[in-house]
């Protein structure tokens, strides 16, 4: 068995948490390449080869260490490499990396014997008119498009399928994938979705208008934006990664054309998550 290794290089219980996985990994006589930054902050690269285009095929698995932030970068470097990726939680809430530091040895263990499963979250993808270059136009979580200014709202003219939705006058809009249902959907008042759900959510952040709501459709739907700024600019984000788009260049928001694969071990499960995250039951 082969696996990269991904982590928050910056912090330094992240650094720990990598030292003890690349340790117990050695001692199981797993091979491990690190992420190049991991590499660099821990000065091991006379020990491990890095994770790049010339080695990523020869990879059975990558562990994400840190919080769903890295996770989230993780999917983006795997891409559709078709590589399960393992969250290791290092953060706090970690929806996508659920796996507790206390469990890192077991779960390890687990992977090892090959006793696991895969689940496959889909991805949004968004394109954009005028030549506009996003370079990584992938989500897993979610592609929101948001104002400049502080003192007024944007205009967001919102397509399905070539059919108006909706002209939301807001702060600006979330298009998310069931996995992102817990991240800024919720934080904007979607709804909650299991990751199975093969549906997008579409959730305006801070409407004028008080009976606009968020709403689900199949995710085989397509949607186009339109924008219009007091500043003839916004905001676009995929995954936190956020760009200024001039007021002309309008969205397309699709399902991508693949997955990413989640390794899920034991009782990791989005209900048993929800419990524990969120607090449900106390």
């Amino acid at each position: 068995m082969k696996i990269a290794v991904f982590g928050n290089w910056y912090k330094r219980s992240t650094l720990d948490e990598v030292a003890h996985i690349l340790d117990f990994m050695e001692s199981r006589g797993v091979s491990v390449l690190l992420a190049q930054e991991l590499r660099d902050e821990m000065n091991l690269r006379d020990k491990y080869a890095p994770f790049n285009s010339e080695t990523e095929d020869e990879i059975d698995f990558a562990l994400s260490v840190g919080g769903d932030g890295t996770f989230l970068y993780t999917a983006s470097v795997i891409g559709q490499k078709n590589i399960p990726i393992l969250g290791i939680n290092c953060g706090r809430l970690g929806f996508l990396a659920d796996v507790q530091t206390t469990e890192v040895d077991f779960i390890c263990d687990q992977l090892v014997q090959n006793n696991y499963t895969i689940e496959q979250r889909s991805l949004l993808r968004v394109t954009a008119t005028n030549d506009a270059h996003i370079e990584q136009p992938i989500a897993l979580n979610e592609i929101a498009v948001m104002k400049q200014e502080l003192s007024s709202m944007i205009s967001i003219e919102a397509q399905v399928n070539g059919e108006l939705l909706n002209n939301y006058k807001a702060d600006g809009l979330v298009v998310s994938t069931p996995t992102g249902s817990t991240a800024y959907n919720l934080s904007v008042g979607g709804p909650l979705m299991a990751p199975q759900t093969r549906s997008i959510i579409v959730s305006p952040i801070a409407t004028h208008a008080l009976n606009v709501r968020p709403i689900v459709i199949p995710d085989d739907w397509q949607i186009d934006l339109s924008i219009k700024s007091r500043s003839h600019s916004y905001l676009l984000s995929v995954d936190g990664r956020s760009l200024t788009m001039r007021e002309d260049t309008k969205l397309h928001i699709e399902k991508a054309p693949y997955t990413v694969k989640l390794v899920q071990i034991g009782d990791n499960s989005f209900l048993n998550s929800l419990r524990q995250k969120l607090n449900w039951g106390e």
